[in-house]
């Protein structure tokens, strides 16, 4: 039984340092109604000229809260994403129990923005100011290894700026 318990002790202390070195902050607010988060983003989106891009997923998704980090991290993303975009992070948790009110803003929600969650997590959805779907990404076609591809990223965003979408010159 010690030595059980020496191995599980040393297998935590080994771990640790990985745990320390790259924590994911998570950027899901649970308890906001979706329907007024995006209706927020809508008007903001209006006002500044800009698309919206929801990203879907959750606290409980580790791709969801890598991809949160890699557009906050990688300088010239985040500053294409500012410039264009007001980027949400929309929360949905299929696994969790949740009260009825809760269901019936989840599928209004979901019904909204095209049922995007048939693409896996995170999914983006990227919104005119007017709320119109103009496209849905599975964000597996932007992974790389264990992270994110900076040129896949920056393509897919690059293609919905708002000057993109209205054929505009950049």
């Amino acid at each position: 039984m010690k030595r059980l318990l020496i191995v599980c002790l040393l297998a935590v202390v080994a771990l640790l340092p990985c745990a320390a070195q790259n924590p994911l902050k998570k950027v899901y607010n649970e308890d906001i109604n979706p329907l007024v988060q995006i209706d927020d983003a809508l008007r903001k989106a209006g006002s500044e000229g800009k698309n919206v891009v929801c990203q879907l997923g959750g606290n409980w998704c580790v791709w969801c809260l890598r991809f949160a980090d890699f557009v906050e991290k990688d300088s010239v993303v985040s500053e294409l994403v500012n410039d264009n975009f007001v980027f949400i992070h929309v929360n949905y948790n299929p696994r969790k129990s949740i009260d009825e009110s809760k269901k019936e803003q989840t599928a209004t929600m979901l019904k909204r923005l095209g049922n995007p969650v048939r693409f896996g997590f995170p999914v983006l959805v990227v919104l005119d100011p007017q709320g119109n779907v103009l496209h849905t990404q599975d964000s597996s076609f932007l992974e790389e290894n264990k992270g994110y591809n900076r040129e896949r990223v920056l393509r897919f965003f690059r293609n919905w700026t708002p000057k993109a979408v209205s054929g505009a010159r950049m």
